[in-house]
């Protein structure tokens, strides 16, 4: 008849746990991940040392665990064990024989075929116990095998003389003295296996930190390539493709790369400014006519109307052209400031400005003033008091201008900066109506590796943030 075993009623409980010890595992995997990563270097450099350096620091460990485990615990307990043996084999005779009163043979077999010195002292108390070392594996042994196979009372000294060890031997009237060379019952080579493995590590390491160094030179190099032209500062003379294979792809593949954008750009430029010339050609032609024909109430209107087309035209033409071809240069940013000073005074704006930092600037010298002049004119134009903050430190600018002016709602602080976008109730850096006042900024700032952000200013009215590397 077959039965079934009844589950037990703690086995669903046990379960249970099993179940979140097992959901736990993955959260707290990630966690460590999360630390690890937290607290290790962040370049490629430090990395790839890691790399190396760890894996050898492990195998080590463990080649070293396992030798002093296996192999000179092993060899030491077995010498000491023969030298314990022969002590025992003394103190054998010496009881076998109680009567030799100066036990000149045994003295003489111990010293000739067990090469040890012996000493028969009169009967006294052995001395105490001397502090112990820190760590030695030969006190330990010794002293366990002298229990073992004599079970007698002992002292031992392993601590004095480098290259003797005595011990002695408390006997029935008498005390038992031995002087044993250390390499008889320690194996006391071994500090050559670790010498020779720490010593290989070195050599290893003065090979592959060169090596390694040589190997990431190229890939920063070409991350200032790409830097640099990500600012809109030429290619570095000597940057050419070097290191491995997979890294020259890589350089070859920007240099492509930038020289197609390069020429794509020439190409939009040349493209643009022969449209240019071809429509102020007709623009000019239509002044001429209307200069010729009507009256000056029938074309002051047309005359506007054109005037307004050929300042869109020569904005669409600075948005497209971007400013990309300027080299860069020092630009001053405290003279830049004077400058302001003298404009806001013609336009009756209270204005004051704070540099902290050095002044001088490496930038593309025009378009950057033309960024800070759209977005210090803009204020200017919107509000009667404008405050500017510039910070110039460890290789980068932080501009932040303040005015009181009616602002920009924040749901609207990112469309301002999409080309041909205005805002009919708020600003527009743009007053011909082209809305592309701040899209010039913005790309002008972006292409020196920064960016603009709108935020609220403490002032009430617009915080226009400039980061830029300078």
């Amino acid at each position: 008849m077959a039965t079934t075993q009844l589950e037990q009623p703690g086995d669903n409980g046990l379960i249970a746990r099993v179940t979140r010890a097992l959901k736990t595992l993955p959260r707290a995997w990630k966690r460590f991940w999360r630390l690890v990563s937290l607290y290790m270097p962040k370049r490629l450099y430090a990395r790839s040392l890691i790399i190396v350096i760890a894996p050898m620091i492990l195998l080590q460990s463990v080649l070293a665990f396992v030798f002093m485990e296996r192999h000179w615990q092993t060899v030491t307990q077995r010498l000491s064990q023969a030298t314990v043996r022969d002590i025992a084999a003394i103190v054998d005779l010496v009881e076998t024989y109680p009567n030799d009163a100066d036990y000149a043979n045994v003295i003489r077999i111990a010293q000739d075929r067990m090469q040890l010195k012996i000493d028969l002292l009169p009967p006294e108390p052995l001395p105490p116990p001397g502090p112990k070392p820190f760590f030695s594996i030969l006190d330990e042994i010794l002293s366990s095998e002298i229990t073992h196979q004599i079970n007698r009372p002992f002292w031992i000294d392993t601590v004095g003389n480098s290259n003797i060890i005595e011990v002695r031997v408390q006997l029935d009237g008498k005390v038992l003295r031995a002087f044993v060379r250390r390499s008889q019952a320690y194996a006391s080579n071994t500090h050559i296996f670790l010498i020779w493995m720490v010593g290989t590590s070195l050599v290893l390491l003065m090979i592959a930190i060169p090596f390694l160094r040589n190997q990431i030179r190229p890939i920063l190099t070409l991350a200032e390539a790409a830097e640099s032209f990500g600012k809109g500062r030429p290619m570095p003379r000597d940057f050419r493709p070097r290191g491995a294979d997979e890294v020259r792809r890589a350089g070859f593949a920007f240099i492509q790369m930038r020289e197609r954008i390069e020429r794509q750009l020439e190409q939009r430029t040349a493209m643009l400014t022969g449209v240019s010339h071809d429509l102020r050609t007709i623009l000019t032609r239509f002044k001429l006519q209307l200069a010729l024909t009507g009256t000056k109430a029938d074309t002051e209107a047309l005359g506007q109307d054109i005037d307004d087309m050929q300042s869109m035209l020569e904005g669409y033409l600075a948005f497209a052209r971007g400013e990309a071809a300027e080299d860069a240069g020092r630009f001053n940013l405290e003279a830049y400031f004077e400058k302001l000073g003298e404009e806001a005074t013609l336009r009756k704006r209270k204005l004051s400005t704070t540099l902290t930092g050095d002044p001088h600037l490496h930038v593309r010298p025009h378009a950057f003033a033309r960024l800070l002049s759209n977005v210090v004119g803009n204020a200017f134009r919107y509000a009667k008091t404008v405050e500017i903050n510039a910070t110039h430190g460890r290789g980068s600018l932080l501009v932040t201008i303040d005015d009181d002016g009616p602002g920009i709602p924040p749901e609207k602080r990112e469309d301002v900066f999409k080309p041909f976008v205005r805002l009919d109730e708020a600003r527009n850096l743009d007053a011909s109506g082209t809305g592309l006042g701040l899209s010039i900024a913005r790309d002008i700032a972006r292409s020196h590796g920064g960016d603009i952000m709108l935020d609220k200013s403490p002032l009430g009215g617009l915080r226009a943030v400039i980061k830029v590397p300078a």
